[in-house]
């Protein structure tokens, strides 16, 4: 099961709302819907699957977004996840900007084909080929200017990082709302 949400911070604070990603297929379209939000102040694109991986999109104006997922290969298996995996966060060449994730092997282990073990798995950089390790990838400073350190991020449960990432960042009520 996913949960995606955007909190923008305003002068009166943060304010949430849930958000469908069905129409979302780049990260280009997620970082478009945050700045239909607010195009000035900062917002976050919060997305988890259930106890699997979290990601964390941050767009603060005009500026490219910053992104952090907890679990690359995870999210390399999901349709929101592949959104959020760019070549340039998995330390790959570019691969053109249509790159259909579906027709790579991403990490070795597709269904009927003999691949790495999960052992292997962690052990593999995602810097080598087209494997993706289960390790975190992308800006893990996304957030500590707002209170939540690079160890506070990665130490963070799949299963409820969101709800203590807002608690920190103190709109863990605003995003319960919308859950």
């Amino acid at each position: 099961m996913y949960f995606a949400a955007l909190l923008a911070r305003t002068e009166d604070g943060w304010e949430a709302s849930d958000t469908e990603l069905d129409d979302v297929e780049t990260l280009s379209d997620l970082t478009d819907l945050a700045r239909e939000v607010s195009d000035e102040d900062t917002v976050l694109v919060l997305i988890e699957q259930e106890d699997a991986w979290f990601g964390v999109v941050r767009v603060d104006g005009e500026e490219d977004p910053r992104i952090y997922v907890s679990d690359a290969a995870s999210a390399a298996r999901s349709s929101y996840g592949e959104i959020l995996l760019t070549d340039e966060l998995l330390g790959r060449e570019p691969g053109g900007d249509d790159a259909d994730l579906d027709s790579l092997d991403l990490d070795g282990t597709e269904d009927g084909e003999p691949g790495a073990s999960e052992d292997d798995d962690e052990d593999q950089g995602s810097a080598s080929g087209d494997a993706v390790s289960h390790s975190p990838v992308g800006d893990r400073y996304i957030l500590a200017d707002l209170g939540v350190s690079e160890k506070e991020l990665l130490a963070l449960d799949e299963g409820d990082a969101l709800g203590t990432i807002a608690e920190a960042l103190g709109a863990a009520e605003v995003l319960e709302t919308v859950r």
